[in-house]
């Protein structure tokens, strides 16, 4: 098996100090598989052993209300950072920068509302989801219409979790998808089925530390790696004057995804919902011991959670500043295109990889000529250098378009956006042996760990607020406890099946907060009007509710290069919170008795 050969960045004929990798690694050996599968199934293992025998729906769905305040916020930032996050977000920032960390900052305004306002409602009712209030505060129906909105945006984002690491093992084993999807449902099956969950909570903390731990490290060795002449400020330097420290963008835009209002103003409707309706989070600190706990747990992720997403996005920009002194593929899904070599597009292939090839020659020249300039100090080499870059990147983009379309020209349907394989490319490729097992271990454990809040979530409302309530309300504790596990296997499979069968056009760490945004604006309207507006009532929630979804579904299909999917929150929010009130006074001028009535 050919090796890793490096020739080192000073001398040996190699101009500029440029890294060669002239043979190929191959991507797994038996000491990764040790480490992934023995990381994977250990988790597992402890997760069954650890929390055996739920008695009943209480400690199935609550977790007994044991957790600590600690073991909340880590439940919720597992919860939330999904192996998309690992797998997607470097890539993000390769291709545009650190702007997306503007997302997240909105995040801490949320945790201190939802801290103040809804979680003492919640406690105070002693609810197991967040929906059951609605029924106290509006009726039956408005309750059901939350609760099946969140069944629907949380079963497409639990597929959404589960098709990032079946894309990672069915591209390096080359097995088909279906089996790689079906093995990684199962073993989220087991634990999550066994122990509900305190399971999911308790194997959260390991997950994490593998998560985290791994993260850190790819980011020490993306650095290490980097030629011995250029240090840690070069780098920092060589990145912003390309672009990738654009940490806060500040014109504003109705279709720029990520900018500081959107990140401050739209971000914070989407985490008011996340956090405060949806149940995946609701779950996790309604099992805390007591409000204070809860509270606690929630600030923790929104002290916490922006400096973990700037790590994760700053490890992509080491990568890209790696990828200036290697040459990347001009396709980061490799598996594709070598599928495509195999039809008659593989000639054009070959003539554009040769002209990505001579272009990169004339790249290095201009990134040597900028990291000379930066420690030289001398702003005219630097400016020349970056005008050079520019234009060479705009070539480069061609190139990959055309060979983009080369790949969907040959393979019909094919996903021809391959962001998300930029990172994985470098793990397998550039990393030690071990710790290529391991970055895959996190991404193992980030999928598992975020679809299995999910499918407790998914499980708890569909037994809570649509079995027990409205199809089977009578009956034992231990019927509507199996109730839960069996609802839990169904959204499983369910996941599974639209994992399997999708294709998503879009980088999967946008494409997964688009789902979110279909419906979370609407069910925060609901609950605001719920908690803040006392006088509106049942009917006119409900035909806002409708309305507003309407709404946002018009916004997507009509009008989706014109407005960014984060004021989608807003928008489904205001319709909904400004149709209920306008509703609830033109009802009572219809009938001034009617609001005596309670309807």
């Amino acid at each position: 098996m050919e090796s890793l050969v490096l020739v080192s960045a000073r001398g040996d004929g190699v101009p500029g100090g440029t890294i060669l990798f002239p043979y190929p690694i191959f991507p797994m050996n038996v000491v990764d598989w040790i480490v992934l599968f023995g990381t994977i199934f250990s988790i597992v293992v402890y997760g069954v052993w650890k929390t055996r025998g739920s008695k009943n729906i209480e400690g199935y769905l609550k977790g007994d209300n044991t957790m600590k305040w600690w073991m909340i916020g880590v439940s919720i930032m597992a919860t939330q950072a999904s192996a998309i996050t690992f797998l997607s977000t470097p890539g993000q920032a390769i291709e545009d920068g650190m702007r997306f960390i503007q997302f997240y900052f909105g995040l801490p305004l949320a945790m201190v509302i939802i801290s103040v306002t809804m979680v003492p409602i919640y406690y105070r009712l002693k609810v197991y989801t967040a929906y059951e209030y609605l029924e106290t505060r509006f009726d039956l129906k408005t309750r059901t219409l939350a609760a099946i909105l969140f069944l629907m945006l949380r079963g497409l984002s639990a597929g959404i979790t589960l098709f990032a690491p079946s894309l990672v093992l069915s591209t390096i084993l080359g097995w088909n998808i279906f089996l790689t999807t079906f093995l990684i449902g199962a073993l989220v099956i087991i634990y999550t089925v066994s122990g509900g969950t305190r399971a999911v909570s308790l194997t959260q903390r390991q997950q994490m530390t593998v998560i985290m731990g791994g993260m850190i490290l790819a980011g020490i060795i993306a650095y290490r790696l980097l030629p011995d002449h250029v240090s840690f400020g070069d780098t920092i330097q060589i990145a912003g004057e390309l672009g990738k420290l654009n940490i806060i963008t500040t014109n504003f835009s109705w279709n720029d995804r990520f900018n500081i209002w959107s990140g401050l103003i739209a971000s914070t409707f989407l985490f008011l919902s996340y956090f405060g309706t949806d149940q995946s989070q609701v779950g996790r600190y309604l099992g805390g011991k007591s409000i204070r706990e809860s509270r606690m747990g929630l600030i923790m992720n929104g002290l916490l959670k922006i400096p973990m997403q700037f790590v994760i996005l700053f490890i992509g920009v080491l990568v890209f500043v790696f990828y200036l002194f290697v040459q990347p593929p001009v396709f980061h899904n490799q598996t594709l295109k070598g599928q495509a070599m195999q039809t008659e597009q593989a000639d054009s292939l070959r003539l554009l990889d040769k002209r990505y090839d001579e272009l990169y020659h004339r790249k290095q020249v201009a990134v040597n000529g900028l990291v000379e300039g930066i420690q030289e100090n001398n702003l005219k080499r630097k400016e020349e250098s970056k005008l050079a870059y520019q234009s060479i990147k705009e070539e480069e983009a061609q190139i990959r378009k055309e060979v983009k379309a080369k790949i969907a020209a040959a393979i019909p349907g094919a996903k021809t956006q391959d962001r998300d394989y930029i990172f994985l490319n470098f793990v397998l490729n550039y990393l030690p042996h071990g710790i290529i097992g391991l970055l895959l271990a996190v991404m193992f454990s980030a999928a598992m760990s975020s679809m299995a809040s999910e499918l407790n979530a998914l499980a708890s409302t569909t037994t809570v607020d649509i079995y027990k309530r409205s199809f089977k309300p009578e009956a034992s504790a231990l019927h509507y406890l199996n109730a839960s596990k069996y609802f839990t296997i169904l959204w499983a499979v369910i996941a599974m099946v639209f994992a399997a069968l999708a294709n998503f056009a879009e980088n999967l760490i946008q494409f997964v907060n688009i789902v979110g945004s279909l419906f979370y604006g609407t069910i925060l309207g609901i609950f605001l009007v719920a908690f803040y507006l006392k006088h509106v009532k049942s009917n006119a929630i409900f035909i806002a509710a409708l309305i507003g979804e309407s709404c946002v579904l018009v916004c997507y299909f009509y009008f989706y290069e014109e407005i960014a999917f984060l004021y989608y929150n807003i928008i489904g929010c205001v319709v909904v919170v400004t149709l209920a009130l306008l509703i609830q006074v033109a009802s009572k001028k219809e009938n001034p008795s009617e609001h005596l009535k309670g309807v």
